[in-house]
């Protein structure tokens, strides 16, 4: 039987990961002594592999595809075809970025003014590349990590990764520059990609996470409304594209289905009560696939 040789990663994505494929339709089982987990797919084997090396195995081949984040790729430099994004992190469906920081009473405001100076980060060639760019010569120390804590006394500033900024504030940093933005990516060994059947394994399995990454902040909304009413109802709904309108056994009412965004259902609702919509049920999505 073929088989796609899926890198699952380990770390700070891999809560996210898990229920993303369970919501996708694949159930991933992880022991904790274990970095081989199983899935209830025979056409896919799992191997749990950290964010920060899984390209480098994706490029030689060792795996067929994994997921990642784009940042890695970059600092990896790691020849690999990224099939798609997948817009998910550790804490909420969103992009993360790179940001260049320093102690909030610091004089510095630009990069311009961390010319030989010291700076910490985990992604050191992505930090070169940036540097390098605004021409500006600086000392990078690769960080093992908490590298918040490590300015001033051990660095004068730091490039590190953040979704909210809560970390960094709570640090007493403040943000000088974006040196890179970042998602999630699905990446194939370019090999790999060459072959029909795993493309085609592959771009189903992008097909469904995609799908459950676009239902996990909405959800569907289904009533009743007499036709004399449609109008109105049909004023406060926000559809992702038309709302399904189906005739019930009276002829004069009418079921409305659609699909709205789950932090406008409290808004909603009422709106839609007042607009006379009767029997309205909020139900959970876990795919929109388009």
């Amino acid at each position: 039987m073929s088989c796609l040789k899926l890198g699952i990663p380990k770390g700070s994505l891999q809560d996210a990961t898990l229920e993303l494929f369970a919501r996708a339709g694949w159930k991933i089982t992880l022991s904790s002594r274990s970095y081989v987990p199983t899935i209830d797919d025979p056409e896919i084997e799992c191997l749990m592999v950290r964010a920060q090396e899984m390209a480098r195995y994706v490029e030689t081949g060792a795996l067929d595809a994994g997921i990642t984040g784009h940042d890695w790729v970059v600092e990896t430099g790691a020849a690999v075809d990224e099939l798609s994004e997948l817009v998910y992190a550790k804490q909420r469906l969103a992009r993360v970025r790179w940001v260049l920081a320093v102690p909030e009473d610091s004089a510095m405001r630009d990069v311009r003014d961390l010319a030989g100076k010291t700076i910490a980060t985990e992604v050191v060639q992505i930090t070169e590349t940036y540097l390098a760019r605004h021409g500006v010569k600086a000392r990078v120390e690769f960080s093992w990590g908490a590298t918040e804590v490590k300015v001033p006394q051990l660095a004068d500033a730091i490039v590190e990764v953040t979704e909210t900024g809560s970390s960094l504030r709570a640090n007493r940093l403040r943000i000088v520059d974006t040196v890179l933005e970042s998602a999630t990516v699905f990446i194939m060994n370019r090999s790999a990609a060459t072959e029909p059947w795993k493309r085609e394994k592959a771009e189903n399995l992008i097909l469904m996470l995609q799908g459950a990454i676009a239902a996990a902040s909405k959800v569907g909304l289904l009533l009743n409304v007499h036709r004399d009413d449609l109008a109105a109802v049909l004023g406060v709904l926000l559809a992702l594209k038309k709302p399904t309108i189906s005739a019930l056994s009276d002829p004069d009412w009418v079921a409305v289905n659609t699909i709205i965004e789950e932090a406008v259902v409290r808004q909603i609702i009422p709106k839609l009560k007042a607009a006379k919509a009767q029997g309205i049920v909020e139900y959970p999505l876990n795919k929109i696939v388009l």
